[in-house]
This record gives structure tokens, C-alpha cells and sequence, in this order.
């Protein structure tokens, strides 16, 4: 299997599928590059090098005890993208992910970065204050921390239903895919799973989106339950120079069934565009 090894000892699982302009994808918590399968070989087949990579404390990652943060996260990316010597390069990430790869844009990506997806991600920034009323109360992120930590098996299932919108009406995931994100939770290290949700909840992305010079995608589920959409695409899209968004009616926060038959679609137009 591929890895890297970064500055700091931790060696950064990847997938590297294709050949062609490089196309990066990082995913959300408490998941694994796994969870872009269907999205790798796609982009392999179109005629893109398509790489995902596990986050550290992720998947087949190492699981150390520091660097569980945003910056570090982005910083990882970095050493990813410099060894792999890639260039003109496309990132696509899905929540966690998408704050991942702004913050590498913003701070690392000058020269390489050609355009960014983001799929119901975290920027802005998560969490309640004065200055951010529509986020989600800390007292949320609280509840997930103490979840996590007494029984996360039992956790990640129950949140796998809102995750996917499976206590909507008329949703059709499958148990199969809800019982994945169970499989790729569990692959998750505590230390890395705890530290992480003050990664995405509290990391202020304002400045990053600011600083981006490249097109960016911005996709959101109107009915996403763990990211809602007023505290996030709405006002990043406020912030970037050169940003489109679109919002996909009835759409989860997990990209699967006919949101996720859109929006590669979608991905695939805009990169080709």
C-alpha cells in the first residue's frame, strides 16, 4: 500500500488511481478515502490521476497523539502534494475535507491549485457565537465528544441516520452504505476521532475563503442535518471571489444515491469547464 512519510513521522495512507491533471479528495469525519471509491474510479476512467488520502489518526493511517488539527491536516496535505510533485491541481473534499482543502489552498497551494470542490462543508466555521448565531451550539459538539468516547461503535451507527437523512421519509439508503460509515468510523483512533471534532467544529475558515484566487464549487444538501446549509455554503459563498453554488433539494449531508449520481455529474462538468 502507498504512504507517505511526513515531517513529523506520520505516514498518510493514499490511493493513486489513473493518470492525467491530478485530482485530489479529502473526506469527512469520521470516515476514510474509502469514502470516495465511487468518485476515484470516475475520475480515473474520465481521464484524471484521482488520489484520496486517509487523514492521520484515519483509515490506514498512523494514529499519533499529536497533530490531530486543522493546520497539521493541511500541512499533511502539503508534504502529500510536494512528494508527489502534482501540479495543476484539483481538490474536491466533502465536510471536514472541504475545510481541510481550503486551508491548504489558502496557506500551502499557491502556484498549484487550479480549482476546488467542496461538498457540505465545514467552512465558514461550525460553532455558535454572537458573530456566527446560525451555527450549531457547542453544546452539540459536547454531545459528540461524549459519544465518542463512551461508545463509539453504538455512535457512529445512530449517526449514520441523520448523516445519510435515513429518518426522512421516503429515504432510500441503503443499510449497506450506513453500515460502511460504521466500518470506516471504526478504523477511526480515538485520540485522532475526539481531537478532530474541534478541528471541524471550531476552526474559523473566513480568511482562507478570502485569500482563495481559484474557481470554487460549493455543493449542499438543502436538508443537511449535520452541516446545515445556512451556516455554511450560504456564507461561504459571500466570502470567495470566484465561487458557485449550488444547492441540491432534499439532499443529505452523506453523498450517496441520486445526490451523489448529481453532483459527480456536477464535479465532473466543472473541472472539465
Amino acid at each position: 500500500m502507498p504512504f507517505i512519510t511526513t515531517s513529523d513521522g506520520t505516514q498518510i495512507y493514499y490511493t493513486d488511481w489513473g493518470t492525467g491533471q491530478p485530482v485530489i479528495l479529502s473526506h469527512g469525519w469520521p470516515l476514510s478515502s474509502d469514502a470516495w471509491a465511487v468518485e476515484l474510479k470516475l475520475l480515473a476512467d474520465h481521464g484524471y490521476r484521482a488520489i484520496a488520502h486517509d487523514r492521520r489518526g484515519h483509515g490506514r493511517s498512523s494514529q499519533p497523539w499529536q497533530g490531530n488539527d486543522m493546520d497539521t491536516y493541511a500541512a499533511d496535505l502539503a508534504e502529500l502534494v510536494e512528494q508527489l510533485d502534482l501540479h495543476d491541481l484539483i481538490l474536491i473534499g466533502h465536510s471536514t475535507g472541504g475545510g481541510e482543502v481550503v486551508r491548504y489552498a489558502a496557506q500551502h497551494g499557491a502556484g498549484r491549485v487550479s480549482k476546488i470542490v467542496t461538498a457540505g462543508a465545514v467552512p465558514p466555521v461550525m460553532v455558535q457565537s454572537p458573530a456566527n448565531p446560525e451555527g450549531t451550539p457547542i453544546e452539540v459538539f459536547d454531545g459528540i465528544r461524549a459519544g465518542v468516547l463512551a461508545d463509539r461503535s453504538q455512535f457512529y451507527k445512530d449517526l449514520s441516520e441523520p448523516f445519510f437523512g435515513a429518518n426522512r421519509e421516503g429515504s432510500t439508503v441503503s443499510q449497506g452504505a450506513r453500515d460502511d460509515f460504521w466500518r470506516q468510523g471504526m478504523l477511526v483512533g480515538l485520540k485522532g476521532a475526539y481531537d478532530c471534532i474541534k478541528a471541524f467544529s471550531e476552526t474559523d475558515f473566513t480568511e482562507d475563503l478570502k485569500a482563495l484566487d481559484v474557481p470554487i464549487f460549493l455543493a449542499h444538501g438543502d436538508d443537511d442535518q449535520i452541516v446545515p446549509l445556512v451556516a455554511a455554503a450560504q456564507k461561504s459563498i459571500e466570502l470567495v471571489k470566484h465561487g458557485t453554488l449550488k444547492v441540491y433539494p432534499g439532499a443529505p449531508h452523506g453523498i450517496s444515491g441520486e445526490y451523489q449520481a448529481a453532483l459527480d455529474q456536477d464535479i465532473l462538468e466543472f473541472i472539465a469547464s
